[in-house]
């Protein structure tokens, strides 16, 4: 079906299996659903669904399956990678889970809440701190991004170092599969090995084989002490042996770790308003640290006598403690606002990668000479999680430089820049999932096995192929 009166006709048969006041069809309504966040993708849909329970979501998917209408789950629309827009066909249901926004349950002496997929993460941490507890997944989308997002990306952020990654909080799951059958298995266990992980495999999936409606999450005490800085150091060398010395003398403490170039250092001053250099002299790299404690303890003190060490030993040049929680902020604001100024900036091209952190001087010296030499216009901005070797490594232009010689350039400096990765042993997918941007990159340097095993399970729980159609593995 193609024409626009088979669409009509599929809209006509929609709207006596979805609720009352959940189906958008205008224009003007689905328009915010249909672009990705980057701006990058812009499709169009048959409708954008917004169910209000698991039941509905069970309803439009046994529907779609049963007419091979391709469907495209979302939920803050905040991802990199185009993986929750739909295609330019129009036949494509875009299911929003905003809706299902509700905390369930929280058990405060079972360190676990049980929400629904539509919750924001902001709305997620402030329920776990109104119950005396904290949930530590932390990213800069936090007030826009949901948990069902969160979670079907793998999502990371700021304190994978200390508490890993999406997948690392999640006790249970709830989702419904293409068929519209709904797997609830949202147990709070921290031991449960009764056959194979459902839960691992659905996270990260991308809403390649399921919605996830549900999950049971992780939580631990709320954090006493933290202790923040800045920290110059020489280079990235430095950088990755003042991390060492940190990991053994705070040990469980550290849990952010981020690396930050001045070439990042000084787009965020420029461009971003109320922003400043906590250090007097310029410096060619910096780290941003953070130790935090369930219990009362002298971090700062702590955090002094690592740096001061460090400085004795040439890995820190001058450094910054943060004396009050105002001071925090705003040195969390240098590194949160990296990606605003480099909007602001003019045009990017971004690549989310990870190598093993031994690994992370050679490869940013390695990358930055190639830059420097095929890419002279452009300013090399490789900064993030320096701490489990994740970096955002972005080649930032001028403003007013013409979009299509930045296109143009794109293809050899992906290759280039993934090819250097995986010599190194790492990925080109840290963080931000595959969607639709990283297909090719996936079939390039996935295994034939991995990617063969990875097909059959996606054909085992979606065989007519209806979720998220050519993300992830592409479509066919």
């Amino acid at each position: 079906m193609n024409t626009s009166a088979d669409a009509a006709e599929l809209r006509a048969a929609l709207r006596t299996v979805a609720e009352p006041g959940t189906l958008l069809e205008a224009e003007a309504d689905t328009a915010p659903f249909l672009l990705d966040q980057r701006r990058q993708y812009q499709g169009r849909a048959l409708a954008v669904a917004l169910p209000r329970s698991v039941a509905e979501v069970s309803r439009l998917l046994a529907w779609c399956n049963a007419r091979h209408v391709g469907v495209v789950p979302q939920g803050g629309n905040t991802g990199y990678c185009g993986g929750a827009t739909p295609d330019e066909s129009g036949r494509q249901l875009v299911i929003g889970l905003q809706r299902l926004n509700r905390i369930r349950a929280i058990d405060a002496a079972d360190y676990a809440m049980t929400i629904e997929a539509g919750c924001l993460l902001a709305q997620a941490q402030r329920a776990a701190a109104e119950a005396g507890r904290f949930f530590p997944l932390e990213l800069g989308s936090a007030g826009s991004c949901q948990i069902g997002g969160n979670l079907a990306t793998n999502a990371g952020g700021l304190n994978v170092l200390r508490f890993g990654m999406a997948r690392d909080l999640a006790l249970g799951i709830e989702a419904v599969l293409p068929d519209g059958r709904v797997i609830q298995h949202l147990r709070s266990l921290r031991k449960d090995n009764t056959g194979y992980d459902l839960r691992g495999l659905l996270i990260g999936s991308e809403g390649t084989l399921g919605i996830i409606t549900a999950a049971t999450l992780k939580l631990w005490p709320q954090l006493r002490s933290t202790a923040t800085a800045l920290a110059a150091v020489p280079n990235a060398a430095a950088a990755v042996s003042l991390l060492a010395r940190l990991r053994t003398l705070a040990a469980e403490r550290l849990n952010s770790y981020e690396l930050l170039p001045r070439a990042a250092l000084d787009l965020v001053i420029r461009h971003i308003e109320a922003v400043a250099d906590p250090l007097g002299a310029r410096h060619d790299w910096y780290v941003l640290c953070e130790l935090s404690s369930f219990a009362i303890e002298p971090l700062d003190a702590l955090l002094e006598q690592i740096l001061g060490d460090a400085m004795a030993a040439g890995e820190v040049l001058d450094a910054a403690l943060a004396p009050s929680e105002r001071a925090r902020t705003n040195l969390w604001r240098l590194r949160e606002n990296v990606p605003e100024a480099q909007r602001r900036a003019g045009p990017s091209l971004k690549h989310d990668i990870s190598v093993p952190v031994a690994r992370l001087p050679e490869f940013i010296a390695q990358a930055a000479a190639w830059v420097q030499e095929q890419v002279p216009e452009g300013t090399l901005i490789a900064y993030g999680h320096a701490g489990d070797g994740n970096l955002h490594f972005n080649i930032s232009f001028l403003r007013g430089t013409a979009a299509a010689l930045v296109a143009a350039q794109e293809p050899l400096i992906r290759r280039a820049i993934h090819d250097l990765v995986a010599a190194h042993g790492g990925s080109f997918s840290a963080e931000h999932g595959i969607g639709r941007l990283k297909v090719g990159e996936l079939e390039r340097y996935a295994s034939s096995a991995e990617m063969a095993t990875m097909r059959e399970i996606k054909r085992a729980l979606d065989p007519n192929g209806i979720m998220n159609p050519g993300k992830v593995l592409a479509a066919g």
